[in-house]
């Protein structure tokens, strides 16, 4: 008969305060932070303006916006199309 002992994953006293050290909320200089700084402005942001900011195609903008700040962040993102045609999104 053999028993097998569970290994344990054991951490350093550097791994923690590494974890420690580590800002919660994110990096300010991140696309994902650029996309809802332009989403929380009063008239909102067209995809083209989207599309320069991030440099991704416009069906990459919509898709993120949709599941990354619509469903994972939970912001409720308006979207609402302008006299000139153009379609602008904005957090509510």
């Amino acid at each position: 008969m053999s028993t097998k002992t569970k290994k344990t994953k054991k951490t350093t006293k550097t791994a923690n305060a590494k974890r420690a050290a580590k800002p919660k909320g994110g990096r300010s200089d991140s696309k994902t932070a650029k996309v809802v700084d332009l989403l929380k402005r009063a008239n909102g942001v067209t995809l083209e303006e989207l599309v320069d900011a991030t440099s991704w195609k416009a069906n990459s903008v919509r898709g993120f916006i949709s599941g990354t700040i619509g469903k994972k962040m939970g912001l409720k993102v308006e979207s609402t199309k302008g006299e000139d045609g153009k379609r602008k999104y904005r957090i509510a």
